[in-house]
């Protein structure tokens, strides 16, 4: 008898715990949500009540009505997209984690790189793209190494400064033991850069299909950039702003993906 009632004691803060924080989430993203609603009502009575042409602003039904008749056509061009998005994506996290790496372990490395990074975010990369495209053609090459330079900068500086971050007193102990530099990144720089090293991954997850979608408007058959040029082609406005809305959708999709690896890998941060 008093095991059950101690389990259902138990029980009931749990249950309690968990509608809290089901309470909290919906009172997190009702706001938002809100605000979009209205927003999408009010855009659809302006259209509406001012007649304004398909060509000109679409209704968000009309644009919901593209999004639904385009569904297949538009797999094929997601698919085109992140088949550029990945290895773009993949190329600038490995040789971004490990220039921070070598910036972090080399004082002259920093000193003469870091500003040649910063000077190279200034360039446009519509400048340089088209110089991609010359230089290698029009096959997937160029197209994925738009997508790594678009992402590449956020990762490697967010590693190198982030392995800057270790406590310094740690550090100082683990060197009187004996530490050698790849031994204290292993033990305890590395782990205490992650977070840091995730905010870079965020950013520049957000910037990879944003980056596939620029390179696949510069030259390719196909892909959301050569959605959206012949959308334009063909004054489909309603067709544009479905790429813009599937675009969102995947950025979101691959921040969420990142997040949630973030949460399992660095499990800890909560408990501090």
């Amino acid at each position: 008898m008093r095991s059950e009632q101690a389990h259902h004691l138990v029980q009931e803060p749990s249950s309690a715990g968990r509608i809290g924080r089901v309470r909290q989430r919906v009172a997190q993203f009702l706001p938002p949500v809100a605000l979009l609603g209205a927003l999408v009502g009010a855009w659809e009575l302006l259209v509406w009540q001012l007649a304004l042409p398909v060509w000109l602003l679409p209704t968000p039904s009309r644009i919901l009505s593209t999004l639904m008749s385009n569904l297949p056509v538009l797999g094929e061009h997601v698919a085109a997209t992140l088949s550029v998005t990945f290895p773009g994506f993949g190329l600038a996290l490995v040789s971004g984690f490990a220039l921070g790496v070598l910036i972090d372990a080399s004082p002259l490395l920093r000193r003469a790189l870091y500003p040649l990074l910063v000077t190279s975010q200034t360039i446009p990369i519509v400048a340089i793209a088209p110089l991609l495209v010359v230089g290698f053609g029009f096959g997937m090459l160029p197209k994925v190494l738009v997508v790594a330079l678009v992402t590449f900068f956020p990762i490697v500086v967010n590693t190198a400064d982030g392995l800057q971050a270790a406590d310094r007193d740690q550090r100082r102990l683990l060197e009187a033991m004996g530490a050698n530099y790849w031994q204290l990144l292993r033990l305890l720089r590395l782990p205490a850069a992650l977070p840091s090293i995730f905010t870079g991954i965020k950013v520049a997850v957000t910037y990879s299909i944003i980056g596939a979608v620029l390179a696949e408007w510069i030259g390719a058959s196909a892909g959301l950039g050569v959605y959206i040029a012949r959308s334009l082609r063909a004054f489909r406005t309603d067709q544009v702003f479905v790429a813009a809305l599937t675009t969102s959708l995947l950025t979101i999709g691959l921040f969420a993906l990142v997040t949630l690896l973030e949460r399992w890998i660095i499990s800890w941060r909560d408990e501090l």
